[in-house]
């Protein structure tokens, strides 16, 4: 089959390259999926690149990749099933994220096909094209346990969401609005009409407007970007307020290449014992019960996909620097 490899750390030019490698076989509680759409994030640039260092002893592969298939997300159709499986047969059409933990690794879905046990897949929901699905998985789950199980969202706050445009950004404002919050967007000016489509009730364009300046207070701000400290952003915030960070490095231009967004977000837990806007680490429900939420709001007409350009998988590099531009709204999904 076709593959995305990469035999080491680097640049997307230098590192990655279309090779034939053998098809995988599911073994017991697995399926083989043909996959129709992946898509690339700022996770999958990290992995590839192998910065911040630190996800190289977080299962990445310390000296070089452990897994040297790229990619976390797919969405396909199930060729095969494993011995044991149960929740799908050949022919089902479904999607999922792969990775079984972080997403600082690679697993293996820019490919034609991927192994992937079964309880980390759905079926794809009939409104959704394999590119839309493509563009689910990760970054909904990760706007999901962070809103609603990080910050704790209810009914009728204000929230803000910093760097709303973006892959995980479109889903936030969505969840904060089916959540049925007041919902403030910040990005720049070309992403602000697709996010009042998407549901914001106030846009605002960071180029133009500062947040933490204008006099409006929070009751929960989402930062997705990272791109300003906590004594600044909390002038934004209620008293009782809640701050969650995401942590985006900016591929690499933060210049935090041991650590990166950890960095920012170690301090922030440190101090989550003394600042009541701090929520530290809080439990959430298992990742397989936030798909499923996921799965429902699509099925209910409230959540939707955002792919902003799709490219081929022979294109990948490409797809990786336009990625990097930070001018895409929402995914960049890889065809297959």
């Amino acid at each position: 089959m076709k593959a995305i490899t990469q035999e080491s750390y680097g640049s997307p030019k230098d590192v990655l390259q279309v090779s034939d490698v053998p098809r995988p076989e599911p073994g017991a509680g697995e399926v083989l999926v043909h996959i129709r759409a992946t898509s690339v994030h700022a996770d999958v640039w990290h992995a590839v690149t192998g910065q911040p260092y630190v996800l190289r002893l977080m299962g990445s592969g310390v000296r070089t990749p452990s897994v040297q298939i790229p990619g976390t997300d797919l969405a396909g159709v199930v060729e095969v099933i494993g011995e044991g499986v149960t929740r799908f047969s050949a022919g089902d059409k479904v999607f999922g994220e792969v990775t079984p933990t972080n997403q600082w690794r690679n697993g293996g879905t820019l490919a034609e096909y991927a192994v992937v046990p079964q309880d980390r897949l759905a079926k794809i929901p009939d409104r959704l094209s394999f590119e839309e699905a493509a563009a689910v998985p990760t970054a909904a789950l990760i706007a999901l346990s962070n809103l609603r199980d990080q910050g704790q969202l209810t009914a009728g706050q204000r929230v803000l969401i910093n760097g709303a445009g973006g892959s995980v950004g479109v889903f936030a404002v969505q969840l904060a609005k089916a959540f049925g919050a007041h919902v403030t967007a910040v990005d720049c000016a070309e992403k602000l009409a697709v996010l009042r489509s998407l549901g914001a009730d106030d846009v605002i364009d960071y180029r133009v407007d500062d947040f933490t300046t204008m006099g409006e207070r929070y009751d929960l701000i989402l930062d997705v970007v990272s791109s300003r400290p906590f004594v600044e952003i909390r002038k934004a915030l209620e008293d009782d307020g809640t701050f969650v960070l995401v942590g985006h490095d900016q591929y690499g231009r933060s210049g935090h290449r041991w650590l990166g967004s950890l960095g920012r977000m170690l301090p922030l837990l440190a101090m989550s014992p003394f600042r009541r806007q701090l929520p530290g680490v809080r439990p959430g429900p298992s990742r397989e019960e936030n798909f499923a939420t996921i799965v429902g709001l699509i099925e209910d007409g409230k959540l939707r996909a955002v792919v902003d350009r799709t490219f081929a998988l022979s294109e990948v590099i490409e797809a990786m620097e336009y990625l990097t531009t930070e001018t895409a709204t929402g995914r960049v999904v890889i065809t297959v």
